[in-house]
């Protein structure tokens, strides 16, 4: 199944991939006029985000092909059955290049999707040219021993907490995200049109988020505790640039990446590059106007060097 639309630079459409449990909703951007050679990026989104996270970026690649999936459990994939976790979401990516005939091409993920981006490159490393890794790919400062709540719950927090609300309408849960001191300064038509995907009737007459708690947390433990991304990141032998910011999930300092922290795990991965970009938080580097310039200009970087 296929949609499309315009957008300025790119042509929009979606199509169901066919991979274990069900079906995967893709987001495909085509260049706009088409070109035979134009690159390819496929963009991941984070734990409880979805495939339009990336509209932001994608409006400032013109003359790139973005691939950008509804990773199961999210959005128009949450229905898909089966376990979660970076392997399994590696899978699903290849079997993603697989259906549009894509060999290889650079792969850039924000937050857990900079995790999967990871694991894939080790798992898949002939489909990969290049990583960018958006505030995350390395491993976070967590504690041990804790239950998966509590673990989902230091991560993510009051993001975790809203899966099981319900609202009345999209306007409540667009009321309830315009006081998300994130987005506070950083409010816009594209934002709305994200955050109104990830409605999704309750079946009892309310709304709820489409992201799946379950998946969540077996993703969070999985990236925090599994081995799957230690084994990626000691075999790690793709060109990794990696972008941090200051701020997290709430526009709290010091954010995913405390600065003691980021530099023993950049000291333990030394063939990662990275910059820290002051002025952002954990969202708005991707879902802002400001944030999507720095984040496309790595980008477009990196399709250079590639090339």
């Amino acid at each position: 199944m296929t949609s499309a639309n315009t957008v300025t630079g790119h042509r929009y459409r979606t199509l169901e991939v066919p991979v274990t449990g069900g079906d995967l909703r893709v987001g495909v951007w085509d260049a706009e006029p088409a070109a035979p050679d134009a690159p390819d990026v496929l963009l991941i989104h984070g734990v409880t985000a979805s495939h339009m996270a990336w509209p932001f970026v994608v409006d400032r690649l013109p003359g790139v092909r973005a691939i950008a999936p509804d990773l199961r459990g999210r959005g128009a994939s949450n229905g898909l059955t089966g376990p979660a976790g970076m392997r399994a979401h590696a899978d699903d990516l290849a079997e993603t290049l697989d259906a549009l005939g894509i060999e290889r091409l650079t792969v850039v993920g924000h937050s857990m999707g900079a995790f999967v981006a990871v694991v894939f490159a080790h798992l898949y490393p002939d489909r990969v040219s290049r990583l960018v890794l958006v505030d995350g790919g390395l491993p976070l400062d967590v504690p041990t021993g804790v239950d998966t709540d509590a673990l989902v719950a230091g991560i993510l927090g009051p993001t975790a907490a809203r899966l099981s609300m319900r609202f009345a309408d999209e306007g409540e849960y667009l009321d309830f995200w315009r006081a998300h001191p994130a987005f506070q300064s950083d409010w816009s038509p594209q934002l709305e049109a994200y955050l109104a995907y990830d409605l999704v009737p309750d079946g009892e007459g309310a709304f709820r988020p489409a992201t799946s708690y379950r998946t969540t947390a077996e993703d969070t433990v999985d990236m925090n505790t599994g081995t799957a991304l230690s084994d990626a990141l000691g075999g790690l032998r793709h060109p990794a640039r990696m972008i941090t910011v200051p701020r997290g999930l709430r526009n709290e300092e010091p954010g995913l990446y405390a600065e003691a922290h980021l530099e023993r795990v950049l000291a333990a991965n030394p063939t990662v590059r990275h910059e820290r970009v002051d002025g952002f938080n954990h969202y708005t580097i991707v879902m802002s106007p400001a944030g999507a310039d720095v984040v496309a200009s790595v980008v477009r970087e990196e399709l250079a060097a590639g090339s």
